[in-house]
């Protein structure tokens, strides 16, 4: 895959995430040898979502991301671009306020959100910068920012041994288990291709999130940033 083939229109990648939805959660869970659920407990404990309060969830999937905000008593809104996601999600669990949107032009008004969070998803929004600022325009004054993504690791030994999973281990895995082996080796050049955690933290800063910090899950692998809007 070249460099070129990460330049995605919106379009083409939420049809690749309509392709793999059915099996989206299960597939997940075996190329992340069941680390991802460890990964989504994190973020809970980050955006520590209350009852009563408001949770954006973006690039929420079929909704499994957004279950423990639901069962903290808080009020979520599972939103994705993937039509598909979002009519598996549905059909799991009808009651919840699924929405399609695109995080660079969010249907919603200003300061509706206690929290927002996104996982895994924005390395595939084609604008990271102006999704970080409609998350900041979203988000109540006092509110908060909680994104979790795949980054670097820490330790280079470790590092270049999961370039290697990611780039080898990856495809196969992929096609034994998924019904769109190429979206997941378009992934894995995603993950190789994003920003390390400094430099997310920075754009976050840019977007006007303040307090911005970053803890490393797994040595990096995955790394949770977290971000306030002052009040």
């Amino acid at each position: 895959m070249t460099r070129a083939s990460l330049n995605k229109q919106p379009h083409e990648v939420a049809s690749m995430f309509d392709d793999v939805a059915e099996r989206y959660d299960l597939t997940n869970d075996v190329l992340s040898l069941g680390q991802d659920r460890q990964w989504r407990k994190e973020v809970a404990r980050a955006v520590d979502a209350r009852p009563a309060q408001k949770i954006l969830d973006l690039a929420a999937g079929t909704g499994t991301s957004s279950q423990p905000f639901v069962r903290a008593g808080a009020y979520v809104v599972p939103c994705d671009f993937s039509l598909g996601m979002l009519q598996v999600g549905k059909r799991r669990n009808a009651w919840m306020p699924f929405t399609a949107g695109d995080a660079t032009r969010l249907p919603f008004g200003d300061d509706t959100f206690d929290a927002v969070t996104i996982s895994f998803g924005l390395r595939n929004v084609q604008d990271t910068d102006a999704a970080l600022r409609e998350m900041y325009r979203v988000t109540r004054p006092g509110g908060r920012v909680v994104i979790c993504e795949f980054s670097h690791p820490t330790w280079a030994p470790f590092r270049t041994v999961y370039t290697e999973y990611l780039m080898r281990a990856l495809p196969p895995v992929a096609r034994a288990v998924s019904s769109n082996p190429d979206a997941y080796v378009y992934l894995a050049e995603s993950i190789r291709a994003w920003p390390d955690q400094p430099a997310l933290a920075g754009r976050l800063r840019e977007a006007g999130w303040s307090k911005v910090a970053w803890r490393n899950l797994t040595g990096g692998i995955v790394a949770l940033h977290r971000g306030f809007k002052e009040a």
